[in-house]
């Protein structure tokens, strides 16, 4: 058929006319999505991993992040690799898993939940989920109303934020206080809370703070949140990770007060969160969230996403039932000898403050202040140039919501966080205003 001009000639990777414009839109700043990216701990260290000088000879110091299994010594249980290596050699777990997760491992983890209350939990009180994270993005997508609002902590995991942001539910701040071990300010709860109030998040043992909440101060959160007449969603990730003087008490204790959403895994506590393995359980004995179908939107929504990988459900009731208590107790001696020496060292340095010795978790947030310090706007700018200079990366406190404070990781070896926190004097000092 001869050419009658009306076409072009196309390459061999060509399956059509060039379109006028393509129709999927460009991204930009303005979207929830754009927002929500940029307050994520990652981007935050991915801008500081890059402000590393890439010709230094010293190796860097990684002092930022809430991983702990880049040191040899934060190793998980024997007894969780043998699981997880007995469920996948079974051949019993190659399948898909029901939406809200393996009977057995829900069952067992109801026990484990059950043991420090005052009530039973059942299997169908637990929903299991990708790690905590998804546990996270689960109960911040089902409490998203339109015109409804959440109370968040100040400082706080800023996946919270994050989350919220992109499901765009309003956030209110209430501050923790940093002279009382960081506890709840209820005062400021109940003057931000109102009609559209949903829910309030605590989060104990403290990812930011390292502090561990009294069984008096919980008991007063839930009587404030019982009055507001909201329900409570307790990040308890690092469930037992409490090393001082007080106990981690879980806030379902007090769950005939206030229905309380708790949200954990066995990432921090047995050292794995590559395994991506979380829960979402219900303490409500009074059935308030049965009643007002909180309890089926769960379900709905994790009939619509994805599961934990079904061989670590299967380990999971091996893994609560074999792992020795010498084991805990040896994690927790690692982490108090790290708490002891991060805020012992901290002390020595000027230009920093320590108002509270962490107690619990892995973590813990210092104040800048920069006025013993020459030439820094912020604290986002001394951490990029901690990086550069000394490569040791250290969270700056914007990220959690407190400008001018950082958050140390202590979860590493000894040597390495000796060597990190010399390096910070070392800048302090170096960078120290001269006194006229």
């Amino acid at each position: 058929m001869a050419n009658n001009g009306s076409s072009s000639r196309r390459g061999d990777g060509d399956v059509g006319a060039t379109p006028s414009r393509w129709r999927f839109f460009r991204p930009t700043a303005g979207t929830p999505l754009a927002a929500a990216g940029s307050m994520s701990i990652r981007s935050v260290l991915n801008r500081l991993n890059s402000s590393v000088d890439a010709s230094g000879t010293r190796p860097v110091v990684p002092l930022g992040h809430g991983d702990p299994t880049s040191s040899a010594c934060f190793r998980t249980a024997p007894e969780a690799e043998d699981a997880v290596v007995d469920a996948l050699r079974s051949r019993k777990h190659n399948g898909y898993s029901p939406t809200v997760g393996v009977p057995q491992a829900r069952s067992a983890i109801a026990e484990y939940l059950s043991r420090d209350l005052p009530y039973e939990l059942s299997p169908d009180d637990i929903y299991l989920t990708s790690g905590c994270v998804q546990a996270i993005e689960i109960m911040i997508s089902v409490l998203a109303q339109p015109g409804a609002n959440i109370l968040l902590p100040r400082p706080g995991f800023p996946m919270y934020e994050s989350r919220t942001t992109f499901s765009e539910l309003e956030v209110r701040y209430f501050d923790l206080v940093p002279e009382r071990g960081w506890e709840a300010d209820l005062e400021s709860v109940k003057a931000i809370a109102d009609e559209n109030t949903v829910a309030m998040l605590i989060i104990n043992p403290s990812n930011p703070c390292g502090s561990v909440y009294s069984h008096d101060h919980l008991a007063q959160i839930a009587e404030t949140a019982g009055e507001l007449g909201i329900l409570i969603i307790a990040d308890e990730v690092y469930d037992h990770l409490a090393f001082g003087s007080k106990p981690f008490i879980p806030m379902g204790v007090f769950g005939k007060t206030v229905p309380v959403i708790t949200l954990g895994a066995i990432s921090k506590r047995w050292l794995v969160p590559g395994w991506r393995l979380g829960w979402i359980a219900t303490c409500d004995p009074n059935g308030i969230l049965k009643e007002t179908k909180i309890d089926q939107s769960i379900q709905n929504y994790i009939n619509i996403t994805s599961d934990p990988a079904t061989f670590i459900q299967g380990a999971v009731p091996q893994i609560i039932a074999n792992t020795k208590e010498e084991y805990f107790n040896k994690i927790l001696d690692l982490l108090r000898n790290s708490a002891d020496l991060c805020y012992g060292k901290i002390k020595d340095i000027r230009g920093i403050t320590c108002p509270h010795k962490p107690e619990g978790s892995m973590f813990v947030m210092a104040k800048l202040d920069l006025s013993f310090l020459d030439g820094f706007s912020d604290d986002i700018d001394f951490c990029c140039r901690l990086a550069k200079e000394e490569s040791v990366i250290v969270l700056p406190g914007t990220a959690l919501g407190m400008k001018d404070w950082v958050r140390i990781t202590f979860a590493i070896d000894l040597p390495s966080l000796e060597d990190g926190l010399e390096r910070l004097k070392s800048f302090c000092e170096r960078h120290a205003k001269v006194e006229a």
